[in-house]
């Protein structure tokens, strides 16, 4: 634990005149691009309050100690995009910590979209780096974040809304929301983002009405702040299922368990996804729930190469409970028997032709790990592959004129197609990271796939990862979300059947 957490940070020398006189008023005061914060000595947990950015009302905060709630109006016009405008109550820490607090919104009607937050955040300028927990006026929570200054702000949301208390941590670098519905302790909402910041920094709590002539009110009980724990043992990982529009790139956590789940595909009506965890394979409803194990029958090793056929009522598996090496199974999708498809292990299947006759899948044979196909019914395997180095995460592209692939033969890992005979085998991308498991989205237009930096070598668990989009036949890249992830994230096809959204897991290494 940094037991410097609580300390605040008191600096005024180039404004000595100006702090002599509020001094004389009985009054603190924090100077920072040219705004003043004064410094309310009856604020609780707090140091002082103020408006951040531009706002059409001014804000204010009462304080009720014997309750411990403070009552926060605020105006401005958004807390989004480049630059927020808002009522702060803060307080200057440094080292781990939390925020938690009750919230409840005063008054009904107002914009659907205002804020009730709670706050980490590197200075008081309105387009300061950030990290908030919060509850909009429709009930919506998410974490929200920018990562640098003058950066976009991007979202994870929760599966809940309007839960009774909030929760906002820092550990490290690492910031993660919990939420709380009545009766329930907190809990993780699932995912988490990393945001560097410089110490000190502020903590606290804020109101946006989202309506710059408008004015909000919002009210924080039962306020705690908290510091970084100092329990010990190793962490326990835990896992969430997230999905990602391509639109807006706003994510939403879709389920949330202390545990290690993998592997997420769409159904192809929409309606379910399917992961594996502990050599399972469950079946989720896309809207979150509990999930139900897949009847795998004796195939009880399962790991996270597995997905549905074109037409859905079939299921690849790639289990190693027989001999110990990984063998491609088919079953019926809602379970059964698996039915063994190829007779020789390692084989990791990956990828089913859009006619639904053959499976595309890495295997590795005489020491070399290489693309193979084979007949869903059996029979013999053709290897597509010849160049030395790995060639892994073979994918149909929607009208089975290309199968995508990820091969290490020009030093980094790299995207690369070829025709499903084998032929013309062209790379797609070229660049300064190392690029894996590219996922077609069913309408053809576009490429999704994982990134590592350029150290990172294989594609291992519990790293600092990208998922990148690209057009399908060539173009710009785009990063539609950074994550902890890496193996299990997004190994085999996740994308919605309308091509609108992909399913990705994310992880977090948490305190016991």
């Amino acid at each position: 634990m940094n037991r410097n957490w609580f300390r605040s940070h008191h600096d005024f020398r180039p404004w000595s005149g100006i702090r002599t006189f509020f001094t004389t008023l009985g009054l603190g005061l924090v100077l920072q691009s040219g705004a003043v914060f004064p410094q309310d000595q009856g604020l609780g947990l707090f140091e002082g309050n103020g408006d951040v950015g531009s706002v059409g009302k001014a804000g204010s905060v009462q304080y009720d100690p014997a309750s411990r709630s403070y009552t926060v109006a605020g105006s401005g016009e958004n807390m989004w995009f480049a630059t927020d405008a808002f009522q702060f109550v803060w307080k200057r820490v440094s080292g781990d910590v939390s925020l938690a607090s009750d919230v409840r919104w005063i008054g009904t009607g107002g914009n659907a979209h205002r804020k009730a937050c709670l706050l980490i955040r590197q200075s008081l300028d309105p387009d300061s780096p950030y990290a908030d927990a919060v509850v909009h006026g429709d009930g919506l929570t998410s974490l929200q974040w920018r990562e640098q200054k003058g950066g976009i702000t991007q979202e994870i949301q929760a599966n809940i809304n309007r839960p009774r208390r909030i929760q906002i941590t820092k550990e490290g670098d690492v910031v993660f929301l919990s939420i709380a519905g009545e009766g329930d302790q907190l809990h993780a909402a699932g995912g988490s983002t990393k945001l560097k910041l410089n110490e000190p920094f502020y903590i606290g709590l804020g109101v946006c009405s989202h309506d710059n002539n408008a004015f909000e009110k919002a009210v924080f009980s039962n306020v705690a702040i908290t510091p970084g724990s100092s329990s010990a043992g190793e962490p326990v990982v835990e896992s969430t299922l997230e999905r990602i529009p391509i639109p807006s790139g706003d994510r939403r956590a879709i389920y949330h368990v202390r545990g290690h789940i993998e592997a997420p595909n769409w159904s192809r009506d929409g309606k379910y996804l399917l992961f594996n965890s502990q050599g399972r394979i469950y079946k989720l409803p896309a809207s979150g729930g509990s999930p139900e194990q897949v009847d795998t029958g004796f195939a009880n090793q399962c790991n996270n190469d597995h997905g549905l056929s074109p037409d859905g009522t079939e299921l690849a598996i790639s289990d190693q409970s027989r001999g110990g090496k990984s063998l491609i199974y088919v079953l019926p999708a809602f379970g059964g028997t698996p039915r063994l498809v190829t007779e020789t292990g390692p084989s990791y299947w990956h990828g089913w032709s859009p006619d639904g006759k053959t499976l595309a899948y890495c295997a590795q044979r005489n020491g070399e790990f290489d693309v193979y196909t084979i007949p869903v019914s059996g029979g013999k395997e053709t290897r597509l592959t010849t160049a030395p180095g790995l060639d892994d995460g073979p994918e149909y592209s929607p009208d089975g004129q290309w199968i995508y692939f990820n091969s290490e033969r020009t030093g980094l890992m790299q995207i690369w197609r070829m025709k499903p005979d084998g032929s013309d085998q062209q790379q797609v991308t070229s660049d300064n990271y190392n690029n894996w498991f590219a996922h077609p989205s069913p309408d053809g237009r576009w490429i999704v796939f994982l990134t590592y930096e350029k150290d990172v070598k294989g594609h291992p668990a519990a790293k600092d990862v990208m998922l990148r989009l690209m057009p399908a036949e060539g173009g710009e890249t785009r990063v539609l979300t950074k994550l902890f992830g890496g193996q299990g994230t997004i190994n085999v096809p996740s994308w919605a059947p309308d091509s609108r959204a992909i399913a990705f897991v994310s992880y977090l290494m948490a305190r016991p």
